[in-house]
């Protein structure tokens, strides 16, 4: 574990595996998806430990404890040494809903969708 104090809020969370790249990470802070201790933080946000962050993807919104800071991008079974997830269960119980009826938005042999119709199911998704 790295003994840093702080650590810029975008890199922490893409090191941690809950943004597949940093520059998600630093629009989803632009875009007021991520709260850093209730209030709305730049990408550049140094964190520290203690700090509550919310991320708010599609219907749900999961909490997470900064415990530590890694020193690159870490596996995931290394992810619960640096936060842990303080996310209540119904947020978990409303991601298998999604999923189930996610199942049915397109009838199977259908194709692929049309980038009109992928444009639709995304705004649907993450709105």
């Amino acid at each position: 574990m790295d003994e840093k104090a702080t650590v810029r809020i975008d890199k922490w969370l893409w090191s941690l595996r809950l943004f597949k790249t940093r520059g998600l990470a630093s629009a989803a802070c632009k875009g007021g998806k991520v709260k850093l201790n209730g209030a709305a933080p730049k990408p550049s946000k140094e964190i520290k430990h203690g700090d509550l962050v919310n991320i708010h993807t599609g219907i749900t919104t999961k909490t997470f404890k900064v415990i530590g800071f890694p020193k690159s991008r870490v596996g995931a079974k290394l992810v619960a040494n640096y936060m842990e997830d303080l996310t209540p269960v119904e947020e978990y119980e409303k991601l298998k809903i999604q999923k189930l009826e996610n199942k049915n938005l397109r009838p199977k042999g259908m194709g692929r969708p049309t980038k009109k119709e992928r444009r639709e199911i995304d705004k649907w998704l993450w709105d």
